[in-house]
């Protein structure tokens, strides 16, 4: 899968430079959060609205790294919920702090599309990829 050009992308940055956006060459948006950031509202908008302009009228499977994500406001809680071009995603964390974060926001919101949280890229990947996969392997 590819941009509505056809390509896939070198990572776009996140408007307010708190991350990047590629889509991968496999179909796979990679969103990568920086080390240490609080992720607000308007850092949350910026990314969807990145994630929307490279799906344009397509969707596709999204990975967000957020391994080392300081915290995530209300607003960007919320703002996450709102149906994007992601037709399914995975948060990839890595410490106990990664995984309360995701636990916090899988808790409260409703996902717009099938979210799960993995410590493994590989299963994350393996999950995005496979289009009958419907629960998390791990």
């Amino acid at each position: 899968m590819e941009t509505p050009s056809g390509e896939s992308t070198a990572p776009l940055p996140i408007e307010g430079g708190k991350g990047t956006l590629e889509l991968r060459p496999d179909g796979v948006l990679h969103l990568k959060w920086d080390r240490g950031i609080h992720i607000a509202s308007a850092d949350a908008r910026a990314a969807m609205d990145v994630v929307n302009l490279l799906c344009a009228d397509t969707s596709h499977p999204m990975l967000v790294d957020m391994e080392t994500t300081r915290s995530v406001s209300r607003g960007a809680r919320s703002t996450f919920s709102i149906p994007c071009g992601a037709s399914r995603i995975a948060l990839l964390g890595s410490s106990p702090v990664d995984r309360l974060l995701a636990n916090f926001f899988l808790g409260l919101h409703s996902p717009p599309c099938p979210t799960h949280f993995f410590t493994s890229r590989d299963i994350a990947l393996d999950w995005l990829i496979r289009p009958d996969a419907t629960e998390a392997p791990d």
